[in-house]
């Protein structure tokens, strides 16, 4: 017996000793057993509430810091004066409102134009001492609760980037990279709250859930950014695609359509960023793949796949919304022949037309719409 395996049973035996030794008249071992159990359960479900907490707050300021040096190093390039359009705010209190706010409530009707974000975080961003930066108050969580802080840290990095990198304002923020571990935990945070929702998804959607998969498909589409994201949440990303696919291939509700034409849409909106746009076609082919088989074993459309049947058309949309944008932008992610996926589907296309047309006309028009789209991108490739 080797030294770690007698020191644990030689523990076990020392704690069940004291257990029995310590044990009041009234229970037996095993009932104190189990209520010390219940006892130190508690106290670690209180710890690790307390841990978690403190984790959010030590975010929440490195999120702060972040911002902040980032936008003391745009007002010291250049004269402030000349590249900030400068709108003296009617009063100290104002200026305090503006930065304090959280932006919480995300709805169409009170969210701020990018633009006008621009210009109030720039002058938000005055020399004069402190800089307080509008990262959201702990007390306004609001309904969709602690990603709101995460995303409008996210939403501000953006409209900073975009600010460097544009006219008079050109700044090199490549020396903040280090820092940029801030932005992976945000975003992996941001994905966990997104997994958790999509995969009981509430209807109607909140105008949240739409700004943050618009946010995550920003952040990914930057060059800089990107490398940090998808080097730490690869495997969220992933996990989050595949969830999204789940959602619209297993709706059996009545209002089902609603719920997939938002969800179908979040799918485009990740597919838009050439970084994601491969591994999602590549998981949505093997849907169509898949159930392309399971058809050409049946001749008519069996009660079990009715409604399986009728969700596929919903991946056909966002698989043509994708496979056009990649034509537009001359396969800029990458796709072709050499994936497995597509080599498959346009191995047994014309095959699978003329074996499914009879039996299964609509379906069989979808596919022959994707062949000429998918050799399309070959030929510009």
């Amino acid at each position: 017996m080797d030294d770690q395996a007698w020191y644990l049973r030689t523990s076990k035996l020392a704690l069940a000793v004291a257990i029995i030794r310590s044990k009041p008249a009234d229970k037996s071992s095993r009932e104190y057993t189990e209520h010390l159990a219940k006892v130190v359960s508690e106290q670690e479900s209180t710890w690790r509430s307390k841990v978690e907490a403190l984790e959010t707050e030590v975010l929440q300021l490195r999120q702060k810091l972040l911002l902040s040096r980032m936008c003391s190093g745009l007002l010291e390039t250049g004269d402030p004066s000349s590249q900030f359009q400068a709108q003296e705010p009617s009063s100290s209190e104002n200026t305090l409102n503006l930065l304090e706010d959280s932006g919480c409530d995300l709805s169409n009707e009170q969210r701020s134009e990018p633009s006008e974000m621009s210009q109030n975080f720039v002058e938000s961003c005055t020399p004069t001492p402190p800089l307080p930066l509008p990262i959201v108050r702990r007390h306004c969580a609001t309904l969709e609760n602690p990603l709101s802080s995460h995303m409008q840290f996210l939403q501000h990095l953006l409209e900073l980037k975009n600010l460097t990198e544009s006219g008079s304002l050109k700044t090199d923020l490549s020396h903040f990279e280090n820092d940029f571990s801030t932005v992976s935990h945000s975003v992996c945070q941001l994905l966990d709250g997104l997994i958790a929702f999509y995969r009981k998804p509430k209807f109607p959607f909140s105008s949240f859930w739409t700004e943050a998969v618009n946010t995550l498909a920003g952040l990914i589409s930057d060059c800089n950014l990107s490398n940090h994201i998808l080097k730490k949440c690869s495997k969220k990303l992933e996990e989050f695609e595949k969830t999204l696919l789940q959602v619209i291939l297993r709706s059996n509700h009545i209002n089902r359509f609603q719920v997939q034409h938002h969800v179908s849409q979040s799918l485009v909106t990740l597919g838009s960023c050439s970084l994601l746009r491969k591994s999602i076609l590549s998981q949505l082919l093997s849907e169509v793949n898949s159930f392309t088989d399971i058809l050409g074993t049946i001749n008519q459309v069996q009660a079990s796949y009715v409604t399986h049947y009728e969700n596929i058309f919903s991946l056909f949309w966002v698989l043509e919304q994708l496979l056009q944008k990649e034509t537009q932008e001359g396969n800029t992610s990458g796709i072709g022949p050499e994936d497995q996926e597509i080599q498959k589907f346009l191995q047994k296309h014309d095959e699978t037309i003329f074996q499914l047309s009879d039996a299964f006309p609509l379906f069989t028009f979808y596919l022959w719409r994707l062949g000429i789209l998918l050799n399309s991108v070959e030929t510009v490739k």
